[in-house]
């Protein structure tokens, strides 16, 4: 394993920040480390290397789509998927007639393409406005283009039929060159675009905002800044969901939400 300190942590982070913008002086260091240990193993490079080949675009691309965690499965907890199909979008639904959500840290887009078949099949996937957002651009374009590997729609199949959808999965997909593609209609109105929750500003109001198995990677400080942003980017009754491991307990504005799900983790924003 390459030999890596607290000190490179900080010349890395330090770089970035100041030549790229993107900030991960926050993100929980153990993770990091671990993460940063891969990319020197990866491509073979000390630390003064690695520094030395963040000056380039290309290479740069390639380290955020390493250090962001963009592992997921469709209809990941069907559990989850089940509650917000019985339970949180018709309460939505009781007040608005039109539905904004935002997907936050939206990976490779397999949570975007279960919320659009989960608003298919409720016949309302028309009066729904999705925007999906990501640090890294590379993986916002592998969500654009829904093609994912085969060999992960048995997983992706297992979690449909947990979900108890009203079909098969292999209805939205078709088999293209060894890739699973998805109906593009599914996504048509889905705005996907680059944001970094660390930095980035609010940008709308939703109904409902969902952030899984994100903040677990930063530390408690930034988690707070975080959440933060998603109450001001809620309505007043608009619902929160976060990961299985992630909590609003300790946070400055947990008082103003109260638990709708505690086993899922949605919250509902009870106050501006």
């Amino acid at each position: 394993m390459k030999d890596i300190d607290i000190a490179d942590l900080r010349r890395i982070t330090e770089l970035i920040k100041t030549k790229h913008s993107y900030d991960f002086t926050n993100y929980a260091m153990s993770s990091f480390k671990r993460r940063i240990v891969r990319i020197l193993e990866l491509y073979n490079l000390t630390v003064d290397s690695l520094i030395v080949k963040l000056s380039q675009p290309k290479f740069l691309e390639e380290f955020l789509n390493e250090i962001t965690v963009n592992v997921t499965e469709m209809f990941r907890d069907p559990s989850f998927w089940r509650v917000l199909r019985d339970d949180i979008i018709p309460a939505i639904l009781l007040n608005h007639q039109k539905i904004r959500i935002w997907h936050a840290g939206c990976s490779s887009g397999e949570e975007v393409f279960s919320m659009a078949i989960l608003l298919k099949e409720m016949d309302i996937l028309h009066n729904v406005q999705v925007i999906a957002t990501d640090l890294d651009t590379n993986i916002l374009e592998r969500a654009k283009s829904g093609a994912y590997n085969l060999k992960n729609m048995d997983l992706n199949e297992k979690n449909y039929i947990r979900f108890q959808g009203t079909g098969s999965l292999k209805d939205y997909y078709q088999e293209v060159n060894g890739k699973a593609v998805m109906d593009k209609s599914l996504v048509m109105d889905v705005s996907f675009r680059k944001h970094d929750l660390v930095k980035g500003g609010i940008f709308n109001k939703f109904d409902l905002v969902l952030c899984r198995n994100v903040m677990i990677y930063f530390n408690q400080a930034l988690q707070n800044e975080v959440l933060k942003k998603f109450h001001e980017s809620l309505f007043k009754y608009g619902y929160l969901a976060i990961g299985s491991k992630e909590s609003l307990i300790w946070c400055d504005i947990a008082n103003k939400f109260i638990v709708v799900n505690n086993e899922e983790k949605i919250y509902k924003k009870i106050k501006d």
